[in-house]
This record gives structure tokens, sequence and C-alpha cells, in this order.
């Protein structure tokens, strides 16, 4: 499915994932590494602005040169800007991995009123927390399955769309 280049013009979105946890010697895990990739690059080609952590701290190539205080501040004003959160929620060998920040995040969005769209398997993998897959009964957050994103991304931008109670043909 192509998606046309101003599907998401105007839209604000806040991609979130792991970074400490996703690191090994050399860098982020390349799955995790491609799939936040695509995530923002899909989001960018669909026309959004994209604000990442990923991007500002090149894949924690830099992390470590950014204080606490300072990815907090960062963070929190980014979700108070962005127009909908996007948490990539990673299942490594059937098990959620750990993403901290991510899910102080989803907290923020959830009572700052963000959209969340988030991607991770579907159904939740079995050490998702009862909070985690119960959010949608307290905010408006949605879930994609990875797979399916990965096989056809345009399902994301139609994710954010329905997100904001739009459609690709009204957008």
């Amino acid at each position: 499915m192509k998606v046309t280049p101003d599907a998401l013009r105007g839209v604000t979105v806040f991609v979130g994932g792991p970074i400490q946890h996703a690191l090994v010697p050399g860098g982020m895990a390349a799955p995790i590494h491609d799939f936040l990739r695509l995530t923002i690059d899909q989001s960018r080609q669909a026309g959004a602005t994209v604000l990442s952590a990923h991007v500002a701290e090149r894949f924690g190539a830099d992390t470590a040169s950014f204080t606490p205080e300072e990815v907090s501040v960062r963070d929190y004003a980014w979700m108070r800007e962005c127009d909908v959160f996007v948490p990539v929620l990673p299942v490594l060998d059937g098990t959620l991995l750990r993403t901290d920040g991510t899910h102080i995040e989803l907290g923020w969005a959830s009572a700052l009123g963000r959209p969340i769209v988030g991607i991770t398997d579907q159904p939740f993998s079995e050490s998702a927390s009862h909070l985690l897959k119960g959010l949608a009964q307290v905010a408006a957050a949605t879930f994609l399955s990875a797979k399916e994103i990965a096989k056809d991304p345009a399902l994301l931008v139609d994710g954010v769309l329905a997100a904001l109670g739009r459609t690709r043909a009204a957008a």
C-alpha cells in the first residue's frame, strides 16, 4: 500500500522505544534499530514531523552525552508538543524488551490525553504488564501488530490517522 507524502502533513509524531536495553556492543541491536528506523522513516515519508530520542541520540551512540535531567525535560516537552505518541515495544524470544522510559512516556501520553498508537506483538506478549494490556480502557490507545507493520508499513500511517479521527481519503 502506497502512502501519499502528505497523509500526515501537519501532524507531529513522537516515536518512542527502547534505547538503554536495546544497546549491544557496537550500537543498537539491529532488529530494533531497523524497526525504529522503519517507523521513523514511514512517518516522515507521509509528511509528519517526527520527534525521536533515537534520532537525537543517534540510536544510542550519543546517549551517554545526555544527562537524565536533559532527557526527562526534552521527552516531556516532546510529549506535550506531539499530536500522537507511537511507542515501539519490541518482543525478543517471546519477552517484551525492557523499556522503562517508554513506559513512563506511555503514562505521560495517557495523562496528557495524547492518542497512542503502539507497535508490538499482537496479541500482547505474556510478559506484558496488566497496565499495558489494559491501557486502552483508560486512554486513547491502540496497538498494532509489529509483524503486520513490517509487511506493510503504510498500516502505521492508517493507525495514526485513525487515532486522530481521520482516514487517508480525508487526509
